[in-house]
């Protein structure tokens, strides 16, 4: 949910307050402040799932560059795809262009999807909580360069999902992180064809080798009260079969107004993504805790069926130090990762 935005117009040194009260038109964040790589020198996100290979060394093979071996077959993305790759035996029998993807002299390839949808535009304090998942998704990305690893991220919007080659070294992370931070704001109550569901089920049928797969998003499903933790959300279980062939950290970006409803007076909230509004009197205390009640719900229902899926889970906030909360969080991953990440029953690890 997100507040309605008033006609007046709000000054300019507001920071990501301004997303309440008019549609953001750019980042809330510079690219140098994504994440301190001073901070995260120390630490390494720890794997435990079987990969591709067996994980010698720093994860980078005897050979540099991308290697020769030749992968699996893809469609073909306009300036995305080099045209040097592509397979013309897969194109003549589909008539759609196809690409080869070659198997890189690496152990380890990390992609991140990125939530662009309408209810990620909004935060007020900080930032937004868009911009809060590409932080997370740079520090994620600084705590896997320095090893070699390649890294890779797709961005969801409500009408598609535009793919950033994966590559290795800091070049191609701020080159990455600069795709997503001028990727164009999706307006209000645009129609959507894509849902969560649907972006992670193309993460996992276009990257095919074994990885470690990252799902930033607010996990919110438009239109939908269920508040039951025993109901599985829509996309639980797309993210089951994510976890299947990779190791899955979802990390869950929050608003400091979604989890304590501030004392407003009565405003108009409107859902971004739907046509639901209504007016509440937010000055109302016992209004206020059954809005507050139901957000703890719906946030439980999303920890409980991350937890079902067998991936990992930060929680991120718009009004708290996210280097801090990761930092934490890789810490204590080391003791749960391999108890965490478990194979489904009948898949070997």
């Amino acid at each position: 949910m997100s507040v309605a935005r008033p006609v007046f117009e709000a000054p300019d040194d507001v920071g990501a307050a301004t997303s309440v009260v008019r549609v953001p038109s750019g980042p809330t964040i510079p690219l140098n402040r994504l994440a301190p790589e001073a901070a995260l020198r120390r630490l390494e996100l720890t794997v435990v799932r079987r990969l591709e290979g067996f994980l010698q060394g720093d994860h980078l093979g005897l050979l540099p560059g991308p290697g020769s071996d030749l992968n699996d077959a893809r469609v073909y993305h306009p300036g995305q795809d080099d045209v040097r790759k592509m397979d013309w035996a897969v194109t003549a029998r589909t008539n759609t262009p196809h690409v080869r993807d070659t198997i890189a002299d690496r152990e380890l390839e990390i992609w991140a999807l990125l939530d662009l949808t309408p209810s990620m535009n909004w935060g007020t304090a900080g930032v937004t909580k868009r911009d809060l998942g590409i932080a997370a998704i740079a520090t994620i990305g600084f705590l896997s360069q320095k090893m070699g690893d390649r890294f890779g991220g797709m961005m969801m919007r409500p009408d598609e999902v535009k793919r950033i080659p994966a590559g290795s070294g800091r070049t191609a992370l701020y080159g990455m992180l600069r795709k997503m931070l001028q990727e164009p704001i999706v307006q209000d109550n645009v129609e959507s064809t894509f849902e969560l569901a649907e972006g992670i089920e193309q993460l996992a049928r276009t990257q095919r080798r074994r990885g470690m797969r990252v799902v930033v998003s607010d996990f919110l499903t438009p239109g939908e009260a269920e508040l039951d933790p025993d109901v599985p959300p829509p996309w639980e279980r797309a993210l089951r079969r994510l976890g299947v062939r990779n190791q899955v950290l979802c990390i869950e970006v929050l608003d400091a107004a979604e989890v304590d409803f501030p004392d407003l007076g009565e405003i108009l909230i409107k859902d971004p993504e739907t046509s639901f509004a209504r007016y509440v009197n937010t000055s109302d205390e016992a209004a206020r805790a059954r809005m507050n009640a139901a957000t703890q719900l719906q946030r439980e229902r999303v920890r409980t069926a991350i937890r079902r899926a067998g991936a990992g889970h930060i929680r991120l906030r718009t009004d708290r130090d996210w280097v801090t909360d990761i930092a934490r969080f890789v810490l204590n991953y080391r003791r749960t990762a391999a108890f965490l990440h478990q194979p489904p029953q009948g898949v070997s690890k």
